[in-house]
């Protein structure tokens, strides 16, 4: 199965009409094909999950579970540590995330050494078979909300030294 080009979505513009294509189950190849047309760079990480490496955060394409009850995960964790006494205010801006978005839902994590990050995260019952066009338009736009999430959060937070970096994919791995 690949993907063709015109199936991912230009959000600029009017997409081709498509003929139906019947269910398929994803897999990592299938994924890897799609961050390959949309130019991102990507790695599979030492427990075999596809990882694409931004400079503020890092956005996994997992798969789990088995049968009709796999799933397929995107989740992003945000390297940017915040500092525990700022865990009130983070808690806010994402629920306000939460509220106003479908996608990724973000939620906070605290180490052990007091730090706080946020992880985002989109899930698809993918077990049964999808429709390729559905499961293309949807990680596209995890992908997309992912990084808007981050400088969403920039803006709110006000760090904006960091918007210009959450863009550009690291130059290291592939």
């Amino acid at each position: 199965m690949s993907i063709d080009p015109s199936s991912i979505p230009n959000f600029g513009g009017q997409p081709e009409p498509q003929p139906p294509a019947g269910p398929v189950v994803p897999d990592q190849d299938l994924v890897k094909q799609l961050l390959d047309q949309m130019e991102l760079k990507h790695l599979v990480d030492e427990e075999g999950d596809l990882v694409a490496p931004w400079e503020q955060f890092r956005t996994y394409f997992m798969f789990r579970g088995e049968g009709d009850q796999e799933v397929f995960s995107v989740r992003t964790f945000y390297d940017r540590p915040h500092k525990i006494d700022e865990k009130p205010q983070l808690l806010e801006s994402i629920d306000d995330w939460n509220r106003r978005t479908l996608w990724p839902k973000v939620y906070s994590h605290t180490h052990d050494d007091g730090t706080v990050r946020l992880i985002g995260e989109a899930q698809m019952l993918i077990g049964t078979g999808v429709s390729l066009e559905h499961f293309v338009s949807s990680t596209v736009s995890w992908v997309r909300a992912a990084i808007e999430f981050d400088r969403w959060l920039v803006e709110q937070l006000g760090l904006a030294e960091d918007v210009d970096d959450a863009e550009k994919p690291e130059e290291n791995g592939e």
